[in-house]
């Protein structure tokens, strides 16, 4: 795994002659020359960072380098968190399914659904099942009613080979990026 700090210009690997500093708190201590700064960090006890070099004069900040490690790895360990976004989750039945297994596979359903997941509903045959398509849409139609009104049906029943595939979302996903779309249209 590569190291976070590869990315950051750290004491001697700064190339600037003046620096703009900010102190631990990122508050601004000023603009000074490199080796000023270096010289302000050993009597401190703590390492120079470069944070933004395309600035002019590129920003520096004085912090301890476990700390500014610690705090990177955070950040990226966040911005991965919000970037998974919605999956979509798939859960099988079969045409003839028990009753708790159904109820199981609804309580699955349930769960993708409150996490903001789609959901794929496949009914899967073998056969002599396939004489009883209806049955697959039976039971679909089911899980929907099941669900409840807290779902958006993106794609209807539709049979790809040997499989009856639907596809649920939750509604609340889809309000939500309809109130976005109607705020950027009246801005």
């Amino acid at each position: 795994m590569k190291d976070i700090l590869d990315n950051w210009k750290i004491n001697q690997q700064i190339r600037a002659d003046k620096v703009r500093v900010l102190d631990t708190n990122k508050k601004l201590v000023g603009i000074m020359t490199l080796k000023e700064a270096l010289e302000k960090c050993q009597e401190l006890g703590l390492d120079l960072v470069e944070i933004a070099p395309k600035a002019n004069p590129p920003v520096v900040r004085m912090i301890e380098l476990g700390k500014f490690k610690y705090e990177q790895e955070k950040r990226l360990k966040k911005e991965k968190k919000g970037a998974k976004g919605g999956e979509t989750k798939e859960i099988r039945f079969s045409p003839f399914i028990a009753e708790a297994d159904f109820q199981n596979r609804l309580g699955r359903i349930r769960e993708f659904l409150k996490d903001g997941n789609k959901v794929r509903i496949v009914v899967k045959f073998k056969g002599r099942q396939m004489g009883s398509k209806n049955f697959g849409y039976d039971i679909i139609k089911r899980v929907i009613a099941e669900v409840g009104m807290e779902i958006n049906v993106d794609m209807e029943p539709k049979f790809l080979g040997r499989y009856l595939a639907s596809v649920i979302s939750p509604l609340n996903k889809v309000k939500k990026e309809g109130e976005n779309k109607n705020a950027e249209n009246q801005n």
